[in-house]
């Protein structure tokens, strides 16, 4: 089995956000997520069904929630655990550089 680094060959900035799935199995998704200055459009929240446990790599961002008043600063080794329908939004993403995110989506079991 190969070995492999999330931070190589990462996607040139484009327009959108770039989303590679890492693995998928029952009941968990694990991804990385390359923004490039892309931000939630306005008015929109993620309301996600599942859990999301979300961990920053390499550059900065800006993540809100809606029962927030002001959004949470993301640098390097910052993560987060988000709960199912926690509303959030991506405020802001460094466009001087890659923004790379590993982020595990998860079912709640009941």
């Amino acid at each position: 089995m190969p070995i492999h680094n999330l931070l190589n060959d990462l996607p040139a900035a484009g327009a959108e956000e770039v989303f590679h799935t890492l693995l998928r199995q029952p009941g968990v998704k694990i991804e990385r997520i390359v923004s490039f200055g892309q931000a939630s459009p306005p008015g929109y929240w993620f309301d996600q069904p599942d859990g999301e446990w979300v961990l920053l790599l390499a550059g900065e961002a800006k993540l809100l929630f809606e029962d927030e008043g002001m959004p949470r600063d993301l640098r390097p080794g910052d993560w987060l655990d988000i709960a199912p329908h926690r509303r959030h939004r991506v405020d802001w993403t460094d466009p001087e550089q890659p923004t790379v995110w590993l982020a595990v989506h998860y079912s709640h079991l009941p």
